[in-house]
């Protein structure tokens, strides 16, 4: 957070500049600008600046290996990269492979003159909106012409982008905004990447409300102490994230002698199911509420959120922890469903289990410029997630697994998900991940990776956590190796990479 603290008047002169700036580079409607950036006031800038222009925000992954970030560079045909000082090397190291870029927005304090780099033409950001008129006299553009595109990262295949349309920037704002409860009062953390499925919409949606908007700018995982101080400081009241973050962040208020009070305060999680061991440990120790939402880049991202029905507090507590585990109801604006292998529609009893389908003002209806992926959505314009999923009675949807990463043993499907899950909420267990890997006998079996906690390392066996899981789980299910690793592989946003481990481990059950 470059300026420490920046009213929303003054944000919008700065949106306004950026506007006039983008004007004299030549960029015109249509023409995409690609961002390389942490989650500062300049990203919440371009956020608004470049789509306000009729120009278009592409999102870029940092992440990505520069294979694929020129893919995207080049498939979008960017015009222009705004990038942080920081990154400057990520460019640099795809600049060669980028083939319609004209020129690099170097976001920065310092004179250009003191900064080394290949990339050429370079114009420092700062400059480009201190010789900007303050006013900017904003286009009259067509709702459904493109605002941001982001690239799906799967990991098979090139990314895929998906273009958002103002339109559906706005629906889906006022969607987060109802659904996470959002006024002035709140303070919103952003959390999630920015560069990532619109920041889960999150920037414009506390825009929206009028809520203060708290950007913690560069932060890593290993060192959670700032953030979560931060967090406190500021009053937070709600914030955005994964487990991949939520549990790193429990584990550090555990060591506090003097825990932060954070009753009231909401956490939308997505990504992964969160566990039931990391809600509850938060609210026990702090107040404050993990709710479980559902999303994707296709879907902008929000598609369900749990909350509690008024007339489901006759609940048990235990009965109300299970229930938080799924991902929640479809919120309003959407249609939903689950289908079977030949398409036909599957009831909503809780027990079926399906391909879930979804549509609605906010869901992408195709991939850009992408031959051979019209098998991913149906004739009636639903999207197809790839998630198995049941819908009970009351309308909240619970993903089993990836479809294709569901685990089939002898004929019988077995969730490795929630056999993650239930690993996780072992108290020496860091991570997990559970694959499905070939048996000469069974077709498949599942294999449990399982990173301990440090202090636990070398204390816990296959044993123990065949006997926390034959709790939930019966005897045939259980893992017949559970290998003990320092890491698990994850994707470039942080999800497990089962695609990766099912090819490392792909013998481990056919080996003599």
């Amino acid at each position: 957070n470059f300026f420490g603290k920046l009213g929303y008047r003054d944000a919008y002169e700065r949106i306004q500049r950026l506007a006039n700036a983008l004007d004299d580079l030549g960029v015109g409607i249509g023409d995409r600008v690609g961002v390389l950036e942490w989650n500062t006031n300049r990203y919440y800038e371009m956020d608004f600046g470049i789509p306000g222009t009729g120009a278009v925000l592409l999102q870029m992954n940092l992440r990505l290996s520069p294979k694929d970030l020129s893919y995207v560079v080049n498939h979008a045909e960017a015009k222009f990269i705004f990038v942080d000082e920081t990154l400057i090397p990520i460019a640099e190291a795809i600049a060669p492979m980028c083939k319609t870029v004209k020129g690099y927005v170097i976001l920065t304090d310092r004179d250009l003159a003191d900064i080394k780099t290949k990339l050429s033409p370079i114009y420092s950001y700062e400059e480009l909106l201190k010789e900007a008129k303050p006013e900017y006299e904003w286009p009259n553009l067509d709702e459904k012409s493109a605002y941001a595109a982001c690239y799906t990262t799967g990991t098979t295949g090139d990314p895929k982008g998906v273009f958002y349309s103002h339109r559906n920037v706005y629906l889906h704002s006022m969607a987060i905004a109802m659904n996470a409860e959002l006024s002035y009062r709140d303070c919103l953390f952003q959390v999630v990447p920015m560069f990532h499925a619109m920041g889960w919409g999150a920037p414009q949606a506390a825009t929206m409300a009028g809520s203060k908007l708290l950007l913690p700018g560069r932060y890593e995982l290993t060192d959670l102490g700032p953030f979560v101080d931060l967090m406190v400081q500021e009053k937070v009241t709600v914030g955005d994230g994964a487990p991949a973050i939520f549990l790193p962040m429990l584990r550090y208020i555990e060591k506090m002698e003097k825990k932060p009070d954070l009753k009231g305060a909401r956490f939308l999680s997505g990504a992964t199911e969160p566990p039931v061991a990391l809600m509850k440990g938060l609210y026990d120790l702090t107040g404050g509420e993990i709710v479980h939402a559902y999303g994707a880049t296709e879907t902008t991202p929000l598609v369900t959120i749990n909350r509690l029905k008024p007339w489901l507090e006759k609940l048990s507590e235990d009965e109300r922890w299970d229930l938080k585990r799924k991902q929640g109801f479809i919120v309003q604006g959407l249609d939903a469903k689950i289908i079977d292998d030949s398409g036909k529609e599957l009831p909503h009893d809780g027990k079926s289990v399906g391909g879930f389908c979804v549509r609605g003002p906010w869901i992408t209806g195709k991939y850009y410029n992408a031959p051979g992926t019209e098998s991913q959505f149906t004739e009636d314009g639903y999207w197809k997630s790839g998630d198995a999923a049941t819908i009970d009675e009351e309308g909240y949807m619970k993903i089993t697994d990836r479809i294709k990463d569901v685990i089939k043993s002898g004929g019988e499907w077995i969730s490795g998900t929630d056999m993650e899950n239930e690993i996780v909420s072992h108290p020496a267990v860091l991570e997990a991940a559970v694959i499905g890997v070939a048996h000469p006998k069974w077709e498949e079996r599942p294999l449990a990776l399982v990173v301990l906690r440090e202090e636990q390392k070398g204390k816990v066996t296959r044993e123990d956590i065949h006997k926390h899981l034959s709790k939930k789980f019966a005897k045939w299910q259980l893992p017949d190796k559970v290998l003990f690793v320092d890491e698990i592989a994850k994707t470039s946003v942080g999800k497990l990479n089962k695609q990766a481990m099912r090819e490392q481990y792909k013998d481990t059950y056919m080996e003599k």
